[in-house]
């Protein structure tokens, strides 16, 4: 391990950066955060970056421990990459990144183009509270632009799709964004008819209180 970092300074900041600083790989964490991925996985969910920077970014990630690979078994035999438990504990920067980014964004509408796997992985894994989970118990679903996935209100619970969800939220990706920004709430949403939600109510209030949804909109529309 070096003494010091590239910046020529024994300090935990500069790195820090020595891992984590060089473009593309926060956002390589970002999508790892979502589980394993193929090559062609993290190449498709990051537009832009090309792939023999992509390779030397898992290269470095996996000599620096953060990034571990799997050989899957037959029929798939296939190998994918995910998080280790040092590359797990870079989620608190990712979530003060998006916590502080938020706000940088234009209000989103319709029009706004987005991923659905990003709307989870940016914009509700970084929201998690676990004080506010402590003493609940349930999985929620989203459906994305048609797409599916799960999150938990157990910390550190990886749902998969043989469980019962106790909510199902099922809409467009801007309206996800709009609700975490602020600009309309999951209420609202669902009142509208932009949002279909299933399951019971308190299981929605226990959604927005996991996931730091509740009053945003409210405190917006305020300012």
């Amino acid at each position: 391990m070096p003494a010091t970092s590239a910046y020529d300074m024994y300090c935990p900041i500069a790195r820090a950066l020595d891992v984590l600083g060089e473009r593309w790989t926060l956002l390589i964490l970002r999508e790892l955060s979502l589980g394993e991925q193929r090559f062609t996985d993290l190449k498709r969910s990051i537009p832009g970056i090309p792939p023999n920077v992509l390779s030397a970014r898992l290269k470095a990630l996996r000599a620096e421990g953060l990034v571990e690979t799997r050989d899957l078994p037959p029929p798939a035999a296939r190998t994918v990459y995910l998080l280790t438990g040092r590359g797990r504990e870079a989620f608190p920067v990712l979530r003060s990144l998006a916590r502080w980014g938020l706000d940088l964004l234009e209000a989103p509408g319709p029009s706004t183009s987005v991923r659905p796997a990003s709307v989870v992985a940016a914009w509700f894994i970084p929201f998690y509270d676990r004080q506010a989970a402590a003493g609940i118990e349930e999985r929620y679903r989203l459906v994305i632009d048609g797409e599916p996935f799960w999150l938990s209100s157990v910390p550190g619970e990886r749902v998969t799709g043989d469980v019962a969800a106790d909510l199902v939220l099922d809409g467009p990706a801007w309206a996800f964004l709009a609700a975490r920004q602020g600009t309309e709430s999951l209420a609202d949403l669902i009142d509208d008819g932009t949002v279909v939600r299933t399951g019971p109510l308190r299981s929605l209030r226990n959604f927005e209180r996991v996931f730091a949804l509740d009053g945003r909109a409210a405190r917006a529309k305020a300012h």
